[in-house]
């Protein structure tokens, strides 16, 4: 008998990444791809090695927030046992900013979204939407998450993030070095990344600010592709 995959939606966190309804509009496409979904509104799961070790894939969308020592061990005895770690945008890199133990398993950290230039401010959260383009690694064209996908244009945050070189990057998108900067040249960062951990897999993807952004075909093609490849 072959047993139904189960996945796991964690979510919460800052309100202003809508963790409600940025991973309630991915439930049908689990349910459709065959899994069972559980949704929980905390971390407290993780530190259940025995609800644990029945999670095929975690989906977490949580930005900021604290986690218990015991609950990042879970998770990451979780992952190094072969389940699945997959988010997006600040739901996954910028979530427990003081543990260290989380970042060493996700393999980056946001940083800052630079703002639009002073001069086309207007005060308000529209200063950080920022038309950029996300480019497609020589490894992402041929990697089964960003295959037949494009270089593509968005407009939203754009994240600078701090990561290390044991990501597989598929996609970078790059920041200019705008008057005023305190940076004196361009820089690149991942926008997209996977990485192996014991027995699992962790899958990253910086845009998903907001609903609107999800629902760009690019951004949903690619966390759609993400949650599977990352799955046991």
């Amino acid at each position: 008998m072959v047993r139904s995959r189960t996945a796991l939606v964690v979510r919460g966190g800052w309100e202003r990444h809508f963790p409600v309804e940025a991973t309630e509009a991915f439930l049908p496409f689990l349910e459709h791809s065959g899994y069972q979904v559980r949704v929980e509104g905390d971390t407290r799961v993780y530190a259940d090695a025995e609800a644990m070790s029945d999670i095929d894939l975690l989906v977490q969308c949580i930005t900021m927030s604290k986690i218990e020592d015991d609950e990042v061990r879970g998770l990451n005895n979780a992952v190094q046992a072969g389940m699945g770690f997959a988010g997006w945008h600040g739901g996954i890199a910028d979530s427990f900013r003081d543990s260290h133990q989380y970042l060493h398993l996700v393999g980056g950290q946001f940083a800052a979204h630079p703002p639009k230039p002073v001069a086309e401010r207007a005060g308000d959260p529209s200063d950080n939407a920022v038309s950029h383009t996300v480019d497609i690694t020589d490894l992402g064209r041929s990697h089964p998450i960003t295959k037949g996908i494009e270089s593509f244009d968005l407009t939203t945050e754009q994240y600078w993030v701090l990561t290390d070189e044991y990501n597989d990057v598929l996609a970078t998108t790059t920041h200019p070095r705008k008057p005023g900067d305190p940076w004196s040249r361009e820089v690149t960062c991942p926008a997209v990344w996977t990485r192996t951990w014991g027995e699992g897999k962790v899958f990253v993807a910086t845009p998903g600010h907001d609903p609107s952004v999800l629902a760009d075909e690019n951004v949903r093609t690619i966390i759609e592709r993400g949650m599977l490849w990352a799955s046991r």
